[in-house]
């Protein structure tokens, strides 16, 4: 099946030969590859791009009428393709009124071929992350830490309004998993201190537990509620999801919930689950914030030394160092009713002994976006990606509104 679908509405006053052959010229022109139903609209919503091309004036009463049965058959926005003829542009912004003042969520796709071919694609490309979100199952492994008092989710809104379906597993199955996976892993042969080759084969089998389980409930991401493996089985979890997320599984730490979804937002949009952190200095005067944790994902560093964990002193840390350049922050909240995204500038990477042990000192493009993290921050974690993705992350946040 074609990924993208147009149907259309015409008026009858108009001469069909004449509406035929100027809307196969605008649709020619747009060079999209697309199934054309015409005015059955027996399977929209199928496809992961649903056009709707208002081809003349006079059809608002038409749209008007079949509204109740496209509601029926999908809950995505609706996109109004037109080619500005025969009044179509005119009934294209009638019907869009309407859609609105039912509180509903469209768009009127139009301008230059060039235009709509890119906005056709790119919309086509927010589709395909919302359609990969909703397959998706996140493992909650244990509750959510303690002092996350802000950052509770509730599971039937998340899967209603972004599709991904949460999973509890029990502390007690990752214990387990661990007791039972004695060989430790392809442990890494470097120099390291005294106490990270001490600790290495326990992060190791950490990490193949938790592929096990996420084999076992056929997981496509995880948050870990790693504070209690400290006391459990002496060490961390920072390695396993540092080696997860290079392998584009979503692992998260401490249970944030709202923060695993965010990441997996941004697999979904950008294939990276990125740096999950929190803020650590915030300077508002110059827009400067450094992010801290103490895993990053493998594949965003260009090297990294193994260090203790910060807080507790044991088992496997990691310190990242990410290449200088763009970068995106983003957070979303539980409720998927909030949202933070801001582009910046990564300007280094530094070692401070008394913070967790990736540290990521980046400069927000807009600085009086710092304030944010003052005065209405969503939680304490965001996630941090490489490159300028603010406008993929608004597409696919506008899409969740409705």
């Amino acid at each position: 099946m074609n990924p993208i679908a147009i149907y259309s509405f015409t008026s009858p006053l108009h001469q069909a030969e004449a509406v035929d052959a100027v809307a196969s010229e605008f649709l020619n022109s747009l060079k999209v590859d697309y199934d054309f139903r015409g005015d059955d609209f027996t399977h929209y919503g199928d496809h992961m791009l649903d056009l709707i091309f208002i081809r003349t004036g006079g059809t608002e009463g038409i749209f008007r009428q079949m509204l109740p049965i496209l509601l029926e058959k999908s809950s995505k926005p609706f996109y109004l393709l037109t080619s500005g003829k025969s009044n179509s542009l005119a009934a294209s912004m009638e019907i869009l009124s309407y859609i609105q003042k039912n509180q509903l969520q469209g768009e009127i796709i139009h301008g230059s071929a060039e235009y709509i071919r890119q906005r056709v694609l790119s919309l086509s490309k927010t589709m395909a992350a919302k359609k990969q979100l909703n397959e998706c199952r996140i493992g909650v492994i244990g509750k959510p830490s303690d002092w996350l008092i802000a950052s509770d989710v509730d599971a039937r809104i998340v899967k209603q309004k972004m599709g991904v379906t949460l999973v509890n597993i029990p502390m007690t199955e990752l214990l387990e998993a661990i007791n039972q996976t004695h060989g430790g892993g392809a442990v890494e042969k470097k120099n390291h201190t005294p106490i990270i080759d001490a600790a290495l084969p326990g992060a190791y089998r950490i990490y193949d537990a938790l592929k096990a389980i996420i084999g076992r409930y056929h997981l496509n991401g995880l948050t870990l509620r790693c504070f209690d493996l400290l006391n459990t089985v002496h060490n961390t979890g920072c390695l396993a999801l540092a080696k997860l997320n290079a392998e584009g599984i979503v692992a998260g730490c401490e249970g944030d919930i709202p923060t695993a979804i965010t990441m997996m937002l941004a697999l979904a949009t950008v294939d990276e689950t990125g740096f999950q952190a929190n803020p650590s200095q915030i300077n508002v005067e110059t827009g400067e914030v450094l992010f801290a944790h103490c895993t990053i994902p493998f594949n965003m560093v260009e090297r990294y030394e193994y260090d203790t964990h910060f807080e507790s002193g044991i088992g496997v840390g990691i310190r990242g160092f990410v290449k200088e350049g763009p970068v995106t922050i983003i957070k979303v909240s539980g409720d998927g009713s909030r949202h933070f995204i801001a582009e910046g500038q990564l300007l280094q990477c530094q070692s401070n002994p008394d913070l967790c042990r990736t540290q990521l000192l980046i400069k927000l493009d807009d600085k009086s976006a710092a304030a944010y993290f003052l005065t209405q921050p969503i939680g304490n974690h965001h996630v941090i990606l490489r490159g300028c993705h603010q406008t993929e992350f608004q597409q696919l946040m506008s899409t969740f509104s409705r």
